[in-house]
């Protein structure tokens, strides 16, 4: 673990989408431009991330008369809310059933902070004039073909547990395809988020705030924090929040309690009004989800699964064509397809994210992460929960999202999880290629020499690139991904471009070079 006084900030910025894996939300709308610093600063607060979740929070700071200043190594928006699927849901990736398992009582907060999120994210378009085609629609929750019907009956109950009383069983869900009986969930919500997060930037910068572009390598935390950035400029506040996705700023604490998946989803256009907006889930596992993007020609079916742990699956196009097969089989009316991407979503152990205080650092230090599916109502409770332990206010989900809980009952998860990193750091013992004359252009493989782990990627005129293969966060060995042409670490999630330049945590600095 690092030492209390001193962490290291990294990027919190994903590749730009190779060509064929742009996600719709990129194509849709603007963001304001970050600005490099011209000099030092010193302000309240210092959030690294442009993302949701650092823009949440820096919005309820700056309403709250903080200096806010946001730093990000790329575009507002560029990281993982670019890359989702936009459900706005209290339905968690983990089922209510699993959830009651794990928290008990708590599972009423975990709802209600959810259904809040989606009230606060409507109420902020509202009073801040965001026009990102929000919308309240219903969210259903069907059975796949070979699930056993007693696995809605127990959600059913562990809803209303949880205080959804507006839960209810319908014959079907509105799809051109049976799906037998299942559940509605009203008052769930679909919106544009990169326009959502333009409007935040705005109203960030309209109440003082700044938003700066570099790349935050250092932090000194105490009384005062003194963030770094690698233009030597250094930004000196009374608080940090770390808003990466996946914490830059821990060694081992909260990457033992949590784990990296790759999710993907395939748009397809479809005749406008064909298919009736909602959410959509089913139960198998992976499972998939589905909703409408309203387009000006035709609508835009988003289609989303085929889930893994990073760099521990065939990150390859097959995704996208199971995907793909899968929607033609059940909407006749699916089109071209018009985007397709993945993304990176950190599971927690215990199916809720971690919001709070950092675990064995300064009380002023800040994280939010394990977004478990649900990044977008995630990011906006850490708004909403981080910005009142900064003001230094108590909060009530304060210590249900705390970073330093331990969940007994998800011990069989903690396990679980370990036992794929170990399988990560296995890749040690694979003898790895042994020459690179096969590699076709646009392909990495990791070639071993002599007792180094080397990465090679082969662009598209025919050059080597080659770097260090072993992540600098933990030691694992990395694994090409043929879809974000981009090198993952099997064992926390690390991702870097085909250079070796860090692209996710919880790396901090880039693959060494060879």
């Amino acid at each position: 673990m690092h030492s209390p006084t001193q962490a290291f900030l990294g990027s919190t910025t994903e590749a730009v989408p190779a060509p064929g894996t742009t996600s719709i939300w990129m194509r849709g709308g603007t963001t304001p431009p970050l600005v490099p610093l011209e000099n030092d600063l010193q302000t309240d607060v210092c959030i690294v991330g442009a993302g949701i979740t650092g823009l949440s929070v820096a919005y309820q700071l700056a309403r709250a008369g903080k200096a806010v200043v946001v730093v990000d190594d790329g575009p507002v928006g560029g990281g993982e809310t670019a890359r989702t699927s936009a459900h706005l849901a209290a339905i968690l990736d983990t089922r209510y059933a699993d959830l009651e398992r794990l928290h008990g009582a708590r599972i009423q907060q975990i709802a209600e902070s959810h259904a809040r999120a989606i009230d606060e994210i409507e109420a902020t378009c509202r009073r801040e004039n965001i026009a990102c085609d929000f919308q309240r629609v219903d969210g259903y929750l069907y059975l796949a073909p070979d699930d056993d019907p007693a696995t809605l009956v127990r959600e059913h109950t562990a809803a209303l547990h949880a205080g959804v009383t507006d839960v209810a069983w319908v014959d079907r869900a509105p799809l051109p395809f049976a799906t037998r009986r299942c559940l509605r969930f009203p008052r769930q919500a679909q919106f544009h988020p990169l326009r959502y997060l333009a409007g935040l930037a705005e109203a960030v910068t309209r109440a003082g705030g700044l938003l700066v572009a570099g790349h935050a390598t250092r932090t000194v935390t105490g009384p005062t924090a003194l963030v770094e950035l690698d233009d030597g400029h250094t930004i000196a506040a009374h608080a940090i929040v770390v808003a990466t996705n996946s914490p830059v700023n821990d060694r081992i604490t909260m990457h033992t309690k949590q784990a990296a998946y790759r999710s993907y989803v395939v748009a397809a256009a479809v005749p406008a009004g064909s298919v009736t907006p909602a959410l959509y889930w089913d139960t198998a596992d992976p499972y998939h989800y589905v909703r409408v993007h309203r387009g000006e020609e035709h609508d835009v079916l988003i289609v989303g699964g085929e889930d893994h742990h990073t760099g521990q699956g065939d990150e390859d196009a097959t995704r996208f064509e199971r995907l793909e097969e899968w929607a033609r089989e059940r909407f006749g009316t699916l089109g071209a397809i018009v985007d397709r991407w993945s993304g990176q979503v950190v599971n927690s152990v215990d199916g809720i994210g971690f919001i709070g205080r950092n675990p064995g650092d300064e009380p002023n230090v800040f994280i939010a992460t394990g977004d478990t599916g649900n990044g977008l109502t995630h990011g906006t409770i850490a708004g909403m929960l981080i910005a009142d332990l900064v003001l230094g206010r108590k909060h009530p989900w304060q210590a249900l999202y705390d970073p330093a809980r331990i969940t007994p009952l998800a011990a069989w998860s903690f396990t679980r999880e370990g036992l794929h990193v170990a399988a990560g750091y296995a890749r040690w013992l694979a003898p790895g290629d042994a020459k690179t004359v096969g590699l076709a252009p646009g392909h990495g493989t990791v070639v071993q020499r002599g007792l180094r782990k080397v990465a090679v990627y082969r662009d598209p005129q025919g050059a080597l690139h080659e770097c260090s293969a072993v992540c600098p966060h933990l030691g694992g060995v990395v694994a090409w991904n043929d879809v974000e042409k981009s090198w993952d670490c099997p064992c926390h999630g690390s991702r870097f471009d085909t250079n070796g330049r860090v692209l996710n945590g919880p790396a901090n600095r880039d693959l060494e070079p060879a």
